[in-house]
């Protein structure tokens, strides 16, 4: 069910089949400390929803390999940062193509936190642009209450942490050196902080967190929970309707 490799002939099947709904990955290319691939994001966006396209039979767009990593800074090679503005306007357009293409429940599925808040801003413009057009938001750290323990259990502000690294141990190992693992271990530095502070002001070495725990048993079984918990999600966005029928265009009459 991966988009790209189907024809225009057979997307127009694809959508009626699943409510005209169709997946957009959104990952990351940034620093992973010194033990894991720059395209963790990525890879975990791409193999997390090809998974869940495979399941609920819902169409993959391809996955957008950039995001909002500007609190990276540039202390450590490797980051290829969107301002948020790109990023908004970029998931914006590909909403549109899709719409046009006959989509209309849009699930974007994100795997890097600070992609959030663009991702929204997106959300509300298409949503705003289409009043036939349905679009959900799904951070991947937070599907269900226990991703998020996962995830957040060695770190408020993990980052490269036990999760991740389990995750790629997992899925794909050789974006891992395993080598390096022990020695890569931060703590978190924002608690009880004001201000959002970049990352070179809260990480030694881009590490938030204890990727020495990690372990691909772990990863497995967390990344099953990841495929099982989103595609419940997705599988409820197909019969989801609005709760009244107004249209957004349509101004009340006194």
């Amino acid at each position: 069910m991966l988009w790209a490799t189907r024809t225009w002939a057979e997307l127009p099947k694809d959508l009626a089949a699943t409510e005209l709904a169709a997946i957009l990955p959104v990952g990351a290319t940034e620093q992973h400390g010194p033990h894991m691939g720059c395209g963790m994001d990525t890879v975990l966006a791409d193999r997390l929803c090809a998974e869940v396209a495979a399941r609920t039979h819902v169409p993959m767009l391809p996955t957008i390999p950039y995001g909002c990593s500007l609190g990276h800074s540039r202390r450590w090679p490797g980051t290829i940062p969107l301002q948020p503005a790109t990023l908004m306007t970029l998931v914006k357009e590909v909403g549109e193509g899709a719409y046009f293409s006959g989509v209309r429940r849009l699930f974007i599925v994100n795997t890097h936190v600070t992609n959030a808040a663009p991702l929204r801003c997106a959300l509300e413009m298409l949503r705003a642009a289409h009043d036939d057009l349905m679009v959900a938001l799904f951070n991947s750290a937070q599907l269900s209450a226990r991703v998020r323990d996962v995830h957040f259990a060695d770190a408020e502000d993990w980052h490269a942490n036990n999760a991740e690294t389990s995750l790629m141990l997992a899925t794909a190992p050789e974006m891992v050196r395993s080598d390096l693992m022990s020695d890569a271990d931060d703590p978190d530095r924002t608690q009880g902080l004001i201000f959002a502070h970049p990352v070179n002001r809260t990480s030694k070495n881009g590490v938030t967190g204890k990727p020495s725990e990690a372990n691909a048993a772990n990863g497995r079984l967390w990344f099953e929970w990841m495929v099982q918990d989103l595609s419940a999600l997705v599988m409820r966005g197909l019969t989801e309707t609005p709760p009244l029928d107004h249209s957004y265009f349509e101004t009340v009459q006194a």
